[in-house]
């Protein structure tokens, strides 16, 4: 909590989803800021005799909720986007993979610095990034990352990953783009050492993230979990993409995708995966049971035809579900807000049909439980008393929404709704559309020279 002399923010008049247990909304209502946290949430206007106001908000016509969470994303890709347009995973991969070999720190810092603060500019306020290209001679491309989320304002999960399994040895990915396993895990390490703060507040959690089971060994897959829990962070990975998994897991290691991924440790409270599209019963019973978390990305899983993940299902045991954008190359468009409509149109998609997904629970998988998925529940993605000051303000007076009375069913079926206000720990990140103290021209200029770089120096070579 806040000390009582925290110089202190009002935000009033608006509507409040407050995305709490209860999941308590007012029509009218407001938020008082002190510090960096949350004070006080409520009907009405803001209590009287305040003191240390430093700012008053009118937000009428406007949606206040939690900033959004990014459970999974790949900043890299921004530089090679609208690639490898019609292919599926493997297809995309083996286009791709050629020209992330050559990425360095620059590149890369360039990439980070666009793909997080479109993320920003669209609600999000915490985010996690799985990189798992560390060419040789590239720099620190990790820290390229992170420096560009303290620069953009983001709360950052850097999710270090790791490939040990080149072609000559049966991966996917050529061997210039793989490490050794030792060299995988040593720079793992060095990361937790240089960024980890497991703080209350914390801007920045490393956790312990190997790609997927085609580019990774067993060794690396059970030495990663053994790191993780050593140091207590926590562990991510790409699980059950695609229907081919099945297939890659019996023949290297003679069981099934969830079965091979218990068996390296890979199922716990600590744990997230990314997409879960082919999990069937008895697998997402496995993940129920062990509180297991998914990243569901369903515009990048429609974009590379890979499939409907069991979003429902999930839910109904009980499974932590949070919204990832996905790589920007598998995501052109880089934003969350369509994550909330995606998810619930996809979901609708299937045999539950117009139950299977609210708007309000939609909402939630975008903040409350992306907030369990990073293991920052009580922290942020809810708005209450004590909870970090991560908010967003949406602007829903426009044309747009002019005539959805709803304001959680304009926020998530609606057109993307503007960001009036953003603040990450009571701090502006957003103003009025525009992001506070960074130069978007810039940013957006230093990201196409870098992808034009990065275009030569692949063709090149």
């Amino acid at each position: 909590m806040a000390a009582p002399s925290a110089a202190r923010t009002v935000i009033e008049n608006c509507a409040v989803a407050t995305v709490d247990a209860d999941g308590t909304e007012y029509a009218r209502g407001h938020v008082v800021v002190a510090g960096e946290t949350i004070e006080s949430v409520g009907a009405g206007p803001a209590p009287a005799g305040l003191r240390d106001v430093v700012r008053r908000v009118d937000g009428t016509g406007h949606l206040l909720t939690p900033g959004l969470v990014n459970t999974h994303h790949h900043v890299h890709q921004w530089l090679t986007r609208g690639r490898a347009l019609d292919g599926d995973l493997a297809g995309w991969l083996s286009a791709l993979y050629p020209v992330w070999v050559h990425l360095d720190e620059d590149m890369v810092h360039a990439a980070a610095g666009a793909s997080l603060a479109a993320l920003a500019l669209g609600g999000v306020t915490c985010a996690a990034d799985h990189h798992y290209m560390f060419p040789r001679g590239s720099g620190d491309v990790l820290g390229a990352v992170v420096r560009a989320a303290g620069e953009v304002g983001l709360r950052l999960t850097a999710a270090r990953g790791s490939m040990d399994l080149g072609e000559s040895r049966g991966g996917l990915p050529p061997d210039a783009a793989v490490e050794s396993t030792d060299e995988a895990l040593e720079g793992t390490e060095r990361a937790i050492d240089a960024y980890h703060d497991p703080s209350f507040g914390s801007m920045l959690q490393v956790a312990v993230a190997p790609s997927a089971p085609f580019a990774v060994s067993g060794e690396l897959m059970r030495e990663a979990a053994a790191l993780a829990r050593r140091r207590g962070v926590r562990l991510h990975t790409h699980g059950l993409e695609t229907a081919d998994e099945e297939g890659i897991c019996r023949e290297r290691f003679g069981m099934g995708p969830v079965e091979y991924f218990e068996s390296a440790g890979w199922l716990g409270e600590d744990v997230w995966m990314a997409h879960c599209v082919h999990l069937d019963g008895p697998g997402v019973a496995a993940f129920a049971r062990t509180g297991t978390g998914v990243a569901h990305c369903p515009s990048s899983n429609a974009r590379l035809g890979a499939g409907r993940a069991p979003v429902p299902d999930l839910l109904e045991a009980g499974v932590p579900v949070g919204l990832g954008v996905d790589g920007a190359a598998s995501n052109e468009a880089g934003d969350l807000r369509t994550e909330l409509r995606n998810a619930l149109l996809v979901a609708r998609l299937g045999p539950r049909r117009q139950q299977a997904l609210t708007v309000r629970r939609a909402l939630r998988m975008g903040t409350r439980e992306g907030a369990r998925v990073l293991g920052r529940a009580g922290e942020i993605g809810s708005l209450e008393p004590g909870v970090l000051a991560d908010l967003v303000l949406w602007r829903l007076d426009g044309l747009g929404h002019s005539t959805i009375a709803d304001p959680v069913a304009a926020l998530v079926l609606g057109p993307p709704a503007p960001v009036a206000l953003s603040l990450v720990g009571g701090r502006p990140v957003v103003e009025d559309g525009r992001l506070v103290g960074v130069d978007e021209e810039g940013v957006a200029r230093r990201a196409r020279e870098q992808a034009r770089r990065l275009a030569r120096r692949a063709g090149a070579e």
